[in-house]
C-alpha cells in the first residue's frame, strides 16, 4: 500500500519566542514492511535544520530559527510503500541491546495494580510469549479505552490503567509496563495508521508498541485499537516510552502563552489505489 501523510504543527505565541529550539522526530526509516519514496519538512520561518540520529536509531532533527518569532508552523508530506508483515519489524535500525527494553521508564512503571493484572495475564494460558502477549493486547484493550486526545496529554501508566481510559500513548504504555514486568522487552512506538474506511483526520500520529517475541524477533502490537499493525501503519520512531519517540518536542525563551494546533491526514495514495 503506498500511504500519504501530510501533518502540520502550528504554533502561535503571545509575543515573539527567542531561543527556540524544536526537536523533531518525524522522518521514518526502511525497513522490510515499508519504503520511504519521498519525505520533505518544511518550516514556516527561515532557519537552521540540522539532521541527527538518537541512541535509538531514530532520525533526529534540530530546528533553531534565524530570528524570534510570533508564529511557527512545521509541516511534513511524504509517501510511504507498506507491505504486510503480520506486525514482525525486520531490518529496522537498532542501536541497543535488546534486554534494554526492559528498563522502567517515567511513563510506564508498573504499580501494583498493572503488576498484579500482568501477572493474572499471564497466568491465563499458555505460558509462551507471544500467547501471552495475545492474551494483553486484549485485555489491556479492554481494561482501558481509547479517547482520542492530544498526545502532550499523555499520563503514566498506572494513572490511565485506574482510569481506565487514556490516549493512545496512554494506553500503550500500559502494555509495556505490563510486559516489562513479565519480563518480556517492550517498547514504544509513533508512526501514522490510516484507518480502513477512510483519510484519517486527527489531532496527533498514533502511537503503539513492540515486544520482543523468541524466533520472531520485535513485534508490533496496537492495544488502543487491540489488534497487530498492518500495512496501514507507518513506522516512525520508537523509545522507553512517548517521550523517547515524541514527534516534537521543544523549548524556548519568552514568548508568553503557546496555541498549539495539528493537522493531520493520512491516506492511500490516489494513483495507487487507481492502478
Amino acid at each position: 500500500m503506498r500511504i500519504c501523510v501530510v501533518h502540520e504543527t502550528l504554533y502561535t505565541y503571545e509575543q515573539p519566542a527567542r531561543g527556540l529550539i524544536q526537536v523533531l522526530r518525524l522522518t521514518p526509516r526502511d525497513h522490510d514492511g515499508q519504503y520511504v519514496r519521498r519525505w520533505r519538512i518544511d518550516t514556516s520561518v527561515d532557519g537552521r535544520l540540522t539532521e541527527r540520529e538518537d541512541g535509538f536509531g531514530n532520525i533526529v532533527h534540530w530546528f533553531t530559527p534565524d530570528e524570534p518569532a510570533d508564529s511557527l508552523t512545521i509541516r511534513v508530506a511524504g509517501e510511504v510503500d507498506t507491505f504486510e508483515t503480520h506486525g514482525i519489524v525486520r531490518g529496522a535500525v537498532e542501536r541497543l541491546p535488546d534486554l534494554f527494553y526492559l528498563r522502567e521508564s517515567d511513563l510506564c512503571v508498573p504499580d501494583a495494580e498493572i503488576q498484579a493484572f500482568a501477572e493474572t495475564v499471564a497466568a491465563a494460558g499458555d505460558r509462551a510469549e507471544l500467547p501471552i502477549l495475545h492474551r494483553l493486547l486484549a485485555a489491556v484493550h479492554e481494561k482501558v479505552a481509547f479517547v482520542r486526545a492530544p498526545a502532550g496529554q499523555a499520563v503514566p501508566a498506572p494513572k490511565a490503567f485506574a482510569a481506565g481510559t487514556g490516549n493512545c500513548q496512554d494506553v500503550a504504555h500500559v502494555f509495556i509496563a505490563a510486559a516489562r514486568h513479565l519480563q518480556i522487552p517492550a517498547r514504544y512506538v509513533s508512526g501514522y495508521r490510516k484507518r480502513e474506511d477512510e483519510a484519517e483526520d486527527g489531532e496527533a500520529p498514533h502511537g503503539w508498541a513492540e515486544a520482543l517475541v523468541p524466533d520472531l524477533g520485535w513485534v508490533a502490537f496496537d492495544p488502543a485499537h487491540g489488534a497487530g499493525t498492518s500495512e496501514n501503519y507507518v513506522r516512525v520512531a520508537c523509545g522507553l516510552d512517548y517521550l523517547g519517540a515524541a514527534p516534537i518536542r521543544g523549548s524556548r525563551t519568552g514568548g508568553g502563552t503557546e496555541t498549539l494546533d495539528v493537522r493531520l491526514k493520512v491516506e492511500q495514495s490516489q494513483a495507487a489505489r487507481q492502478s
